[in-house]
């Protein structure tokens, strides 16, 4: 999964030597939160107009955690 995020992140902006995906340890919900730091420039990149490829971001991070059955949260630092 952080794979995953990775490489999403370091296509979507012009700095990727800067994009770092870290991962939480798992809550007592069980849910996992991913955080994606990227440079300041690019938050706009990764955001989107109206948060919509952040929205996506997390949206394929939820159906690939289905598949091995664990819950996921992403957020953008």
């Amino acid at each position: 999964m952080k794979d995953l995020l990775t490489i999403i992140a370091k296509g979507l902006v012009e700095d990727p030597e800067a994009v770092t995906v870290t991962e939480d340890a798992p809550n007592e919900e069980g849910v996992i939160v991913f955080h994606i730091h990227v440079a300041e420039d690019d938050m706009g990149r990764i955001i989107g107009k109206q948060g919509r490829i952040a929205k996506a971001i997390r949206t394929i991070a939820r159906s690939a955690a289905v598949r091995n059955e664990q819950k996921v949260m992403v957020e953008i630092d």
